[in-house]
């Protein structure tokens, strides 16, 4: 039988106030989706992954950094937002959220008929990202706690998994590309931004850049295929991937 976590973490955010009168009151709590099964074995985490050293993943006390003023500017992430094509009522993933820079993009995007599940390994990102969402009165963000092996998706669903500079972290690649694929709805693309790995004039450390060549060495024994790439970012590869018809359903 499955064991799991007893109870959903949730942020406290209630607030009320008497203003002419009237009483104020903030808009309820975001609960962090928490129940992770764990029953479930962690496998140790893989230091390489066909011949690429695994990069650590960031810190959350480096949750700064995602949302500096220089970003824009270095990154062009209203470009990459646009190439996404996200359309309202869509349901989407921003996988390896952080404090939710993409995540409120794409809420806005799929607007109140959609959903985005934000999903990151580390609580802390998700508490930040759930009480900006309390405070801007977001209602549809769904924040989901991952574990190394198992973004916790639901299977079939998911319009739209996006990646920003965060596969190369995977502690366990093959592990969360299966349970990606296996979330992904009928012509669902799981979308890939990495940092180019074959361009020395990319200021990051080659540890967190990855090549056109790697990605597609991984991605595609993992039963993916190359649906489209977009070239235009300063940066970043972009890379659309969908599901292999003859690759089946992971297990």
């Amino acid at each position: 039988m499955h064991t799991f976590v007893p109870i959903t973490l949730l942020v406290i955010w209630f607030i009320a106030s008497i203003a002419h009168g009237q009483a104020v009151v903030t808009p309820p709590a975001v609960a962090i989706d928490a129940a992770i099964d764990r029953s479930e074995p962690i496998p140790p985490p893989q230091t390489h992954h066909m011949g690429r050293e695994i990069a650590q993943t960031m810190h959350y006390t480096g949750a700064p950094w995602l949302v500096r003023e220089s970003r824009q500017r270095e990154e062009d992430c209203r470009m990459l937002l646009e190439a996404l094509a996200i359309k309202p009522g869509q349901t989407v993933c921003d996988l390896g959220c952080g404090n939710g820079f993409y995540t409120f993009e794409l809420a806005r995007k799929v607007g109140p008929r959609g959903t985005v599940y934000a999903v990151d390994i580390q609580p802390e990102m998700l508490r930040m990202l759930a009480e900006r969402a309390v405070a801007e009165n977001v209602r549809n963000i769904r924040p989901v706690l991952s574990t190394p092996i198992d973004p916790r998706l639901p299977a079939g669903e998911i319009d739209v998994v996006l990646c920003v500079d965060v596969y190369h972290e995977f502690s366990h690649p093959e592990a969360m590309l299966a349970r990606m694929r296996e979330s992904l709805a009928a012509g669902g693309r799981l979308v890939l931004a990495e940092f180019r790995g074959e361009d020395p004039a990319v200021p990051i450390k080659p540890l967190h850049k990855m090549t056109k060549a790697q990605i597609r060495a991984e991605l595609e024994p993992a039963g993916f295929e190359l649906a489209r790439e977009f070239d235009r970012l300063p940066w970043q590869h972009l890379m659309f991937w969908g599901a292999r018809q003859d690759a089946g359903r992971p297990n």
